[in-house]
């Protein structure tokens, strides 16, 4: 089990590599036909997308499928088609219960797009017509390729650094490796890890960045290392399965000391929102309700998505129980729910600028600086929220 695939390596391109693969036209893993559609003829119900939207929604996520991506799979109606090789899958868009008119295809992120990022994808390939962009990923491109986020997938980013509470058992925050001088495993170029030693929250002497998404250094240490990770996912599987440790370890959220991105936002190339405008307005507030339904009742997605992992046999491996873990944990932590602005999926501005504020120098430093006069509108908008759409 210790070769378990990780739960999403979170690749970091820096803009160098974004602009090449952009001017290449990189194509990875599968084809980026567009053409085929679920063929799918059954009478649209109250809400009407055919007349203001594409006839697909094409939808690039940033990860293999997982539950993290429910509010999508919770969308597709009957007679989806799974296409293995080009690694996504297409279906009738359904809210409700009932057709809205257009095809809804999800396309899987990560190893199945080599790794690439979801915004050098976005300006590759014109049928994309949303992604998953973290907020500090869109400060990073906003010069050259902006986008602009019209929805939160999960309010607060499960992103995390995770220690063995046996070993250090007067660390309770993240703050505290600082005084014992442990490694902290991450994966190179991550960008908050450029804001923790920044702030001076872990000295730069005591991470490492040699971190490759498998739990053989952590595991080899006995203890000794700190790691980052998910909160919806490690401690589930290094408590239940990874071999060599099978106990439970101490988190902290990296949201929690400062550093509040929106992990996997729904973005837009910035100079489509005007264009899809009146698409969006009816369709944002149809994937809010995704994320309401998803979490009210996950099964039928769920059973969506293992499927699909399995058909798609990219070497991830993805259990029931890790997708059960990942709905309990990110209900019960209040990763998702009602924004600050009362609705689900909404953006809370100062949260915005905050990134903005703390990632602009770190990517200046990059040679990849923000956009002159950067505002969190430009970053991410809630004009097509639908404040009515809220979790119980």
């Amino acid at each position: 089990m210790a070769k378990r695939p990780h739960h999403r390596i979170t690749r970091y391109i820096g803009m160098a590599a974004i602009a090449a693969s952009v001017a290449a036209g990189t194509v990875a893993c599968g084809s980026d036909d567009s053409s085929a559609g679920s063929g799918y003829t059954g009478t649209v119900g109250k809400v009407d997308l055919s007349k203001v939207c594409p006839d697909k929604i094409v939808v690039q996520t940033d990860w293999a499928p997982e539950s993290e991506h429910g509010h999508l799979y919770e969308l597709l109606g009957p007679d989806y088609k799974i296409d293995a090789g080009a690694k996504k899958v297409v279906g009738p868009l359904f809210t409700g219960g009932e057709y809205t008119g257009v095809d809804i295809e999800i396309r899987a992120g990560g190893p199945a797009i080599g790794n690439q990022s979801v915004v050098s994808k976005m300006y590759q390939d014109p049928s994309i017509m949303l992604g998953y962009v973290d907020t500090d990923q869109a400060v990073q491109t906003s010069k050259e390729f902006p986008t602009t986020a019209v929805m939160s997938s999960v309010d607060i980013s499960p992103q995390m650094i995770m220690w063995d509470p046996a070993t250090y058992p007067q660390v309770q925050k993240i703050a505290d490796l600082k005084a014992t001088g442990a490694s902290v495993l991450y994966f190179q170029g991550t960008t908050w890890m450029d804001y923790v030693t920044g702030a001076g929250i872990l000295s730069p002497d005591q991470v490492d960045g040699s971190y490759d998404g498998t739990p053989a250094n952590f595991v080899a240490s006995k203890g000794k290392k700190a790691q980052q990770g998910y909160a919806s996912s490690e401690p589930q599987l290094y408590q239940e399965e990874i071999d060599g440790w099978k106990k439970p370890v101490k988190y902290q959220l990296v949201n929690d000391i400062g550093f509040p991105t929106y992990k996997s936002a729904v973005a837009l190339r910035s100079p489509d929102v005007e264009k899809y405008s009146d698409c969006l307005k009816q369709l944002v507030p149809v994937m809010q309700k995704g994320v309401v339904d998803f979490f009210a009742d996950p099964a039928a997605a769920n059973k969506i998505i293992l499927e699909v992992v399995k058909q798609y046999d990219t070497g991830w491996v993805y259990t029931q129980r890790n997708a059960d873990y990942a709905v309990e944990t990110m209900k019960k932590l209040k990763l998702v729910g009602n924004s600050a602005m009362g609705a689900v999926g909404g953006f809370d501005e100062k949260r915005v600028q905050r990134i903005i504020d703390v990632t602009s120098p770190i990517f200046a430093k990059q040679n990849s600086p923000a956009a002159d006069g950067l505002t969190p509108e430009k970053v991410a908008t809630n004009q097509f929220i639908d404040k009515s759409v809220v979790m119980g």
